[in-house]
């Protein structure tokens, strides 16, 4: 398998992207998840936290701006309730869980279960082969159809990611390069006027003709 080969193949992977994640939230902390989610891409999941008599757990979801893109507080505990939004641009968004357990009540911890989806994923091709009617086998031809769409814009994205980062190391470059001559032409400057000084000074002091 060559290199290409293992390129489209990580890419799939990458545009075709399934967390599922589980861990323990001990009483009174919280604990959060950040992900990369590039411009107008829908994201849904998909959490469950356990059951534990008399405490709370709430959960947010921000961007790095801070903004609230999804929130519950009291999540009911033993069901599976779902979230979904829209990325307006390509940032990390982060999923907080806290939990809260009064304080004359010795807490316990709680299992958290978090499915999170996002881009073809989110798509329900059921739904859309019983609306239109379609085969299985154009259900999947359009399923890649659509993974296809997906792969080009992403090749189209990291394209323009490496062009802006050539373009900045071409800047960077330059300024480094007008820099150097800038601070080469200071040197043989002062040292000209540090021969011109010494030399004044020693004719001053009869040390040299």
């Amino acid at each position: 398998m060559n290199n290409t080969s293992i390129g489209i193949i990580l890419l799939i992977l990458m545009v075709t992207n399934v967390n599922c994640i589980s861990w323990y939230l001990e009483p009174n902390t919280h604990k959060c998840l950040k992900e990369d989610v590039q411009a107008n891409v829908l994201v849904t999941g998909e959490y469950d936290v356990s059951e534990a008599m008399g405490q709370k757990v709430d959960y947010v979801i921000k961007d790095t701006k801070g903004h609230i893109l999804s929130q519950k507080e009291d999540i009911p505990h033993a069901k599976l309730l779902k979230f979904s939004f829209i990325t307006e641009t390509a940032d990390t968004f982060e999923v907080c869980f806290i939990s809260h357990v009064p304080s004359h009540q010795r807490g316990m911890k709680q299992e958290i279960t978090l499915v999170t989806k996002r881009g073809i994923e989110t798509k329900n091709y059921e739904g859309i082969a019983e609306a239109a009617k379609l085969k299985p086998v154009e259900v999947e031809l359009k399923r890649l159809e659509d993974l296809s769409e997906v792969i080009v814009q992403d090749f189209a994205r990291m394209r323009k990611n490496e062009e802006e980062m050539r373009d900045t190391n071409e800047t960077t470059n330059a300024r480094v390069l007008y820099f150097s001559i800038f601070s080469i032409c200071c040197l043989l400057g002062l040292s000209t006027l540090q021969v011109f000084y010494l030399r004044r000074f020693f004719r001053a002091k009869k040390l040299i003709e």
